[in-house]
């Protein structure tokens, strides 16, 4: 009998070790699909070396999803993203804001925050901190522009626009302006289309001056505002903004987080 009891307990340990194994090279071989799928010729060379610089296109795809916190006088303001949903939470001490995948919904016990601001807002702050890898979603056409001069630095510029119905604004357009040494981002041009018709010729810049090292990937640490006078940035228009409890991973946060809480309400339906 004890001879039958440890060749049972045996065969069941073999059999969880096989399944476990059988599950980590499901898991390896997915991932390594994901990665094999990454048809990196779609990117001008120049970005690639961008990607590569801040970490790399490969692994950020590998990642689920991205919290961080923008601290201000009224507390922290908390983003939890799903990198590949892009479903939101945004949490403060005012108000939340969340979009589920399919609705954008508000919780608040006022009017702090305009409902008709969400859908403007709700990825906004997300889209300018996970630069320069949102530089490679869907629907992107990439050009070379003349470079920035910036104290005395000559910073070549890859210009980003948007095939029509793509995101909120399709006639959005951005661009990356890179150190030509290490590759680095180091200013984010951008127009605002949000709201009216066409293109604009009104570019507004970022300067991506102090970056952080999370989980392999440079993340920013801060962006600061510039004043614009004749198309280009002069001075930093106020304080920078201060990037604080960054965590990137590889794990799925529960859907239920970006759900709408009862007390939430609907603002709108995205497309």
């Amino acid at each position: 009998m004890k001879k039958i009891i440890f060749i049972l307990v045996a065969t069941f340990i073999f059999a969880g070790c096989k399944q476990e194994s059988q599950n980590n090279t499901s898991e390896q071989t997915s991932a390594e699909t994901k990665v094999a799928a990454l048809d990196m010729d779609r990117y001008p060379m120049e970005l690639q070396k961008v990607f590569v610089a801040h970490g790399g296109l490969d692994k950020w795809n590998q990642m689920q999803s991205l919290t961080f916190a923008l601290p201000s006088k009224n507390g922290d303001e908390v983003h939890t993203v799903d990198l590949k949903s892009r479903k939101t939470l945004i949490e403060t001490a005012k108000y939340n804001l969340g979009y589920d995948g399919d609705m954008l919904w508000i919780q608040q016990d006022s009017l702090y925050f305009q409902p008709s601001q969400a859908e403007f807002v709700y990825n906004l702050m997300f889209y300018f901190y996970a630069m320069p890898f949102v530089l490679a979603d869907d629907g992107i056409a990439y050009t070379t522009v003349a470079p920035l001069e910036m104290n005395g630095i000559s910073h070549p510029g890859i210009r980003v626009s948007y095939d029509a119905g793509i995101g909120n604004s399709s006639n959005d357009e951005y661009v990356l302006y890179y150190d030509p040494t290490t590759y680095e981002m180091k200013w984010l041009g951008y127009t605002v289309t949000y709201g009216q018709e066409g293109k604009s010729d009104r570019m507004s810049y970022i300067n991506y001056n102090k970056w952080q090292e999370v989980s392999d990937f440079l993340l920013p640490d801060e962006l600061t505002w510039f004043t614009v006078v004749d198309g280009k940035p002069t001075v930093a228009r106020g304080p920078a903004r201060k990037f604080t409890k960054v965590d990137i991973d590889a794990s799925v946060m529960e859907s239920s987080l970006y759900a709408k809480p009862e007390t939430g309400t609907y603002v709108n339906k995205k497309q």
